[in-house]
Order: C-alpha cells, then structure tokens, then sequence
C-alpha cells in the first residue's frame, strides 16, 4: 500500500471524516455517477463502489444510494451498513432488510440483484475480509454499539 492510501485510512478513520464525509462524498458521487452514464464514481479512486436502487423501506418509493463494496469472485458484492461509524445504521440497510429486491449500477451496466443479511459464521468470515480490504471499518465498529450489518447482493434474472 503506497503512502497515499495509508493517509486517506487514517483520515477516514476519524470522527471528523464522520461528521463531513456523509454530506460530501455521496453528493459527489451521484454527480460523478450522473456525469459519467453510470460508468464511474468519486470514490473508486479508493475503493470499488455501486449505486444501490433500493425500495424505501417507508415510501415504496426508489431510493439510490452510492456505495463502497467489495466485488466478490463469483460475481456477487458485499456491502459493509458502517455509516461511517456513525450511532444508526444507515437507511439503506433497512430499505434492503424490507425489499431485497433491488439494482446495482456497476461499471456502467444496470443489473438486478437480491440482497441478504449476513448472520452468524458468513458475517464473521465476511467482516474479517471487510476489514483486510479496508481497515478503518474496524475503527467504525469500535465506535458504535449496534453491530454494523454485512449485506451479500447476489445477481438475479430480472
């Protein structure tokens, strides 16, 4: 790891980055993602990233929210409910936990995918490769109570 990434770890692992990044970072993705046809976000300058379209757990209604994750081999993602370390878990995980069924826009291409809450020994084995891909979610988890959720997103045929 080159001295820049071990910067922006550090960085992100502050309270400080907490407070900002929520604000700032997904904004600047939506642009990026708007500005480039869906083919790139900010933020995979550091880490992979999608677009989560999720169903509004309250509204019905389709909610997109841009996130890190990690691509799994098979073709699958795994997304990591940090917040940023923050107190609640974020909106997204409960829109998942209500409606599954959702889309990931990934390197340009819309694709249909069912999510799933990791439990038990697949969320330790999950978390343990979480934070060898990204170390400041530790930091995250040992900020916060609640157990930060682990969400397996498998394709599905539309």
């Amino acid at each position: 790891m080159d001295g820049r990434a071990r910067l922006v770890q550090k960085i992100s692992s502050t309270r400080a980055f907490a407070r900002v990044a929520p604000h700032v970072i997904p904004a600047l993705d939506r642009a990026v993602h708007r500005l480039s046809g869906g083919r790139t976000l900010l933020s995979t300058r550091m880490l992979p990233g999608v677009v989560l379209t999720a169903t509004g757990a309250r509204s019905g209604r389709p909610r997109r929210t841009p996130l890190a994750c990690m691509p799994q081999d098979d073709g699958g993602w795994l997304l990591i409910g940090s917040n940023f370390g923050r107190p609640g878990h974020p909106a997204w995980t409960g829109n998942l936990m209500k409606n599954p069924e959702a889309e990931v826009s990934w390197r340009g291409r819309d694709i249909p995918v069912r999510a799933r809450l990791l439990t038990g020994e697949e969320r330790e084995r999950a978390w343990r490769a979480a934070v060898a891909f990204w170390p400041p979610y530790a930091a995250y988890q040992a900020r916060v109570e609640r157990e930060i959720r682990l969400f397996r997103l498998d394709r599905r045929d539309r």
